[in-house]
């Protein structure tokens, strides 16, 4: 195939619009993280789909919380924050904590973190951590946070999202099939 020619399967949506780079980029399949602190008012969290390894020397994670966010503000006030990467068993979790104005821990067992933070049980791993650094990222905050302590359950399988569900896409020929639920 030559360089000037598209394949079939490969269709240029246009324009470029949130909901196309929505859908196009969803086909990148992530874990799913909530970031959890504690203030004076007790837990606090939300959930974060853009999570990612940064460094390892320092050792540092990124994420990126929207800037519409109540939550990360606060949280950013504490200082020190968890990075709870959720199990395939947490989809309640995901989602309570991607709700606004909700008492997102009601029912949620969780244990301090070294820094105070909450640890979720259940979490496959856990990454007790302080901001870096900020970035602008548009209509996110691009936050590189660098880790103190951490902890992992390797007997457990990760909580993914791929094309608008939980789940993983269905080998069989079929790559609009995925299992698991719509968040």
């Amino acid at each position: 195939m030559s360089s000037d020619t598209m394949p079939e399967t490969l269709l240029v949506e246009e324009p470029l619009s949130p909901r196309n780079l929505r859908k196009t980029l969803g086909l990148f399949c992530s874990g799913l993280t909530v970031i959890s602190a504690a203030d004076e008012t007790g837990p606090i969290g939300f959930t974060c789909q853009s999570f990612a390894s940064l460094s390892l020397d320092p050792a540092l994670v990124s994420f990126n919380p929207a800037r519409t966010s109540t939550t990360w503000p606060r949280i950013r006030a504490v200082g020190n924050f968890c990075v709870n990467v959720l199990a395939t068993h947490q989809e309640e979790i995901s989602n309570a904590f991607a709700r606004s104005g909700a008492d997102k821990f009601a029912g949620v067992h969780w244990s301090p973190a070294p820094s105070g933070a909450p640890i979720l049980d259940g979490a496959i791993a856990w990454a007790d951590c302080t901001v870096w650094a900020e970035y602008d990222g548009g209509d996110h905050t691009i936050v590189a946070a660098e880790i103190r302590t951490l902890g992992s359950d390797s007997t457990q399988h990760p909580l993914v999202f791929f094309g608008g569900k939980y789940g993983l896409p269905v080998p069989a020929g079929n790559a609009s099939t995925v299992t698991g639920k719509e968040r």
